[in-house]
C-alpha cells in the first residue's frame, strides 16, 4: 500500500501483510500452469492443453497477443478519453468546456467513485453480489473528490478498442470457448490509476442462470481483458482458481473465514503489456485499491455460448430486462462485424476471423461513416445474463 495509510487500521501492521500477501499470490499464480502464446493445433484451432488449463483455473493468461503498434493506437485514444472526461462528476462538459464524453448518451457508461475506495461493496447495487467491502485506503490529500474508474459502452469511444475486439486470436479463443455462434455480451474500460483507482470488492457476475437445470461452469460466459501497461498483483484482478465450478459462493462466509478481504486461495493476474487475460464470469474475483505508482488500463470484452442467452430473460444490470430473441442477437452481434472490417481496414496483411454467423448468413457488416454513426448506445442491447 506504499506510502498511503489504510483507513480504521494500523498502517504498519496492514502495509506488512498486504505486501507479504501480494508477493505469496504471485507465487502461487506462476505455478499454476495456465499462462503462454496464443497456440494452434495444426489444424488451426486452439490447443487443446490452453483449454485444459482454462477450463481447470477458471482464467488464463495469452502473453503478447497485442503488438506495439496497435497498443500505440490503443494508447492515443485512451489519452482523447481521458481528455474527453466530466470536468467534475454530473458536469456536461469538460474541462475545456466540450461536451463531455457520453454526455449525449442514453445507455450507462461513466462510472464514478472516490478514490481508493469501493463504490459497490456491501452495498444492494448490481443486484447485492458485493456482499464485503474492500479495504478502503486514504488518499493523498491532493487526489480529486471523485474519479472516472469504469466505461462501459467503451467501442463507441475508441476505435482502436473496436479493432482489439475484432483480433482474430481473440474471436478464435471465444469460439473455441465458446462455440462458433458465441455472442457478445458487454465492453468496458477499467482504470485503474496510481494511487487513485477503487476497488472491485469481491463478486461472481452473472445472474440468469445460478439456479438452471442444466448449469455448468460454461453458463454465464466469459471476459477478456487486454492489458495496454500490463499489471501487477498490487493493481490487477485478483481470481479464485476453480471457483467457476463451484456454483454460488457464499462470499460472506469465505471473507469471515480468511479474517480480512485477502481471500488465502486467490491469485492475481500478472500481466504485460499487450497480454490478453481470459477469467470464466463465475469465478470467484475483485481487485483492490490501486495505492501502487502503476498505471492499469484494461479493455474488457465479455462473450457469451449463444445458447445461453437465446430466449432467456436478461439479468438486467447493464440494461433493461427483456426476452434475447434472434434478431436481438443479431444486432448486438453486428459490433463484432463491424470490429471484423475495421481492423481489416487498418491491419490489411492480417487474415479476418470467419465468425460463422456472418459466414452462414453472407452479410458482412462493413465498418464506415454510417457504422460509426449507428454505435451510439449500442450497449443498449448488451446481452447481459
Amino acid at each position: 500500500m506504499s506510502a498511503i495509510a489504510a483507513t480504521g487500521t494500523d498502517y504498519g501492521t496492514e502495509e506488512a501483510a498486504m505486501q507479504a500477501y501480494l508477493r505469496d499470490g504471485e507465487e502461487r499464480a506462476f505455478a499454476l500452469g495456465n499462462r503462454g502464446p496464443v497456440r494452434y493445433t495444426y489444424e488451426g484451432q486452439i490447443h487443446p492443453e490452453i483449454l485444459e488449463a482454462y477450463w481447470r483455473c477458471g482464467f488464463y493468461i495469452f502473453e503478447g497477443v497485442i503488438d506495439s503498434d496497435e497498443l500505440q493506437d490503443i494508447e492515443a485514444d485512451l489519452h482523447d478519453i481521458l481528455d474527453r472526461l466530466p470536468a467534475e462528476k454530473g458536469s456536461l462538459v469538460d474541462t475545456k468546456g466540450r461536451p463531455a464524453l457520453g454526455a449525449d448518451c442514453e445507455a450507462p457508461t461513466l462510472f464514478w467513485s472516490k478514490p481508493l475506495a469501493d463504490p459497490f461493496g456491501g452495498t444492494d447495487l448490481a443486484n447485492g453480489r458485493h456482499p464485503v467491502k474492500m479495504i478502503e485506503p486514504t488518499p493523498a490529500a491532493d487526489a480529486p473528490k471523485d474519479i472516472v474508474y469504469l466505461i462501459l459502452g467503451a467501442l463507441q469511444f475508441s476505435e482502436a478498442c473496436l479493432r482489439v475486439s475484432g483480433h482474430p486470436n481473440l474471436l478464435a479463443i471465444a469460439a473455441a470457448v465458446n462455440g462458433p455462434d458465441f455472442t457478445p455480451f458487454s465492453d468496458a474500460i477499467f482504470i485503474k490509476e496510481p494511487g487513485r483507482g477503487a476497488s472491485v470488492a469481491w463478486h461472481q457476475d452473472g445472474v440468469t442462470h445460478w439456479d438452471s437445470p442444466d448449469w455448468d461452469e460454461c453458463s454465464h460466459g466469459f471476459n477478456f481483458m487486454a492489458q495496454l501497461y500490463g499489471c501487477t498483483p498490487a493493481n490487477g484482478l485478483w481470481v479464485v482458481p476453480g471457483s467457476h465450478k463451484l456454483g454460488k459462493i457464499d462470499i460472506k462466509q469465505r471473507v469471515a473465514e480468511a479474517g480480512s478481504e485477502r481471500l488465502p486461495d486467490a491469485v492475481p493476474f500478472i500481466c504485460g503489456p499487450g497480454d490478453l487475460a481470459i477469467t470464466n464470469r463465475q469465478c470467484l474475483h475483485g481487485s483492490f485499491a490501486n495505492t501502487s505508482s502503476d498505471w492499469r488500463v484494461t479493455l474488457n470484452f465479455g462473450c457469451h455460448r449463444r445458447r445461453s442467452v437465446l430466449g432467456v430473460s436478461g439479468g438486467g444490470i447493464h440494461n433493461a430486462p427483456g426476452v434475447y430473441d434472434d434478431a436481438r442477437i443479431r444486432d448486438r452481434s453486428r459490433v463484432i462485424g463491424y470490429a471484423i472490417d475495421a481492423r481489416r481496414q487498418r491491419f490489411p496483411e492480417e487474415v479476418p476471423f470467419p465468425y460463422q454467423p456472418f459466414v452462414e448468413s453472407g452479410e458482412w457488416p462493413v465498418w464506415d461513416s454510417a457504422a460509426k454513426a449507428s454505435m451510439k448506445d449500442y450497449n443498449l442491447l448488451d446481452l447481459s445474463i
